[in-house]
């Protein structure tokens, strides 16, 4: 079964870290944890992550310049700051370089799983918005997509993999960011998946709406 999600966790505390690691995994997250600032962001380079956690007092960048970086490439993924800094100016300053929470430690497991499900129901709800380009609308939560008003039907992993592309019209998604998304990382499916699931999309919506880029992935482009 594929994860709930990617969580990037950044906490040099070693063992504070695999508390929150093994508590996040425990409850259906994929965690992958960095132990310094630096870490975090040539990971956030590399991945594909849906939330992430960032203690503040790092070594090699601290939180905020984490959180200043991912917020100049994406304003959807939420981030939530951990950290005994909890004047009023700490989390002022945390809301202002573009996090979606901020809670002070120590804190209870029960609490921390809570504010991070909690991010994580915001984040299902911005997924499952429908979208629409050019006279193409894609309805997640009906699973139906329909071009100038006529309704096509899409099998599951078509929908979802047309749904990933589409949500980030012209964006470049790696073809192991789809198989993570699309398929999870526990499904083995054969290299040529993806291809043969574009070329349906492409022959049942008529439309030549997802374009390969060769030798890194595809995007969606209307």
């Amino acid at each position: 079964m594929a994860a709930k999600a990617k969580v990037l966790l950044a906490e040099d505390d070693a063992s504070l870290g695999f508390i929150m690691k093994d508590a996040l995994e425990e409850d259906g997250y994929e965690v992958v944890h960095c132990p310094d600032g630096q870490t975090a962001i040539d990971r956030f380079n590399k991945n594909e992550f849906d939330i992430c956690l960032l203690d503040i007092m790092m070594p090699n960048k601290d939180g905020y310049a984490v959180a200043k970086k991912i917020r100049q490439q994406t304003d959807v993924m939420p981030v939530l700051f951990l950290s005994t800094k909890n004047q009023e100016e700490d989390r002022l300053k945390g809301y202002d370089t573009g996090a979606d929470d901020y809670i002070s430690k120590p804190i209870s497991q029960q609490v921390f799983l809570s504010k991070v499900n909690s991010l994580f129901r915001r984040l299902k709800k911005k997924e499952n918005k429908i979208i629409e380009h050019n006279g193409l609308v894609i309805d997640p939560e009906k699973y139906i997509v329909s071009y100038e008003g006529k309704e096509h039907v899409l099998a599951k992993k078509e929908f979802e993999l047309l749904h990933l592309l589409a949500s980030k019209a012209g964006r470049v998604f790696l073809r192991n960011e789809i198989l993570s998304q699309v398929w999870g990382n526990d499904v083995i499916v054969g290299d040529r998946t993806i291809d043969v699931h574009i070329r349906k999309i492409r022959q049942k919506l008529g439309l030549d709406c997802i374009t390969t880029v060769k030798g890194v992935g595809y995007k969606f482009e209307m």
